[in-house]
């Protein structure tokens, strides 16, 4: 994993979360029908069924939702790290300088004053 592009990455942990999240909208939408199976009233049925409906509508939006951004964050990375390859493909290389010794650029070192 030290080696995988993190574009890579980020879209892996979407999709867990997209799993993980599908299933939880699920459940909710189960949870709400379960509540409208035990209602005596058919009223309160169908606005539990509706509840239901409206739970996995909304579950399913975000999802959806957070599984663009992360593909868009994921696409954003991959794109900028192949610009910065080709600036730095598309720079000159420059020859290292030699660096003189300290030692050979530097004064002595004056005696201290008594005091």
């Amino acid at each position: 994993m030290a080696d995988a592009d993190l574009d890579v990455i980020i879209r892996r942990l979407a999709k867990q979360q997209h799993k993980s999240l599908t299933a939880a909208v699920k459940a909710r939408r189960a949870r709400y029908l379960a509540l409208a199976a035990k209602a005596k009233e058919a009223a309160g049925k169908q606005r539990l069924q509706q509840m239901a409906k409206h739970a996995l509508e909304e579950g399913s939006a975000a999802v959806k939702r957070l599984q663009m951004s992360a593909d868009n964050a994921a696409d954003s990375y991959a794109r900028a790290m192949r610009r910065a390859v080709d600036i730095l493909a598309a720079a000159p290389v420059a020859a290292p300088k030699k660096v003189a010794s300290k030692a050979a650029k530097s004064k002595p070192a004056k005696p201290a004053k008594a005091r």
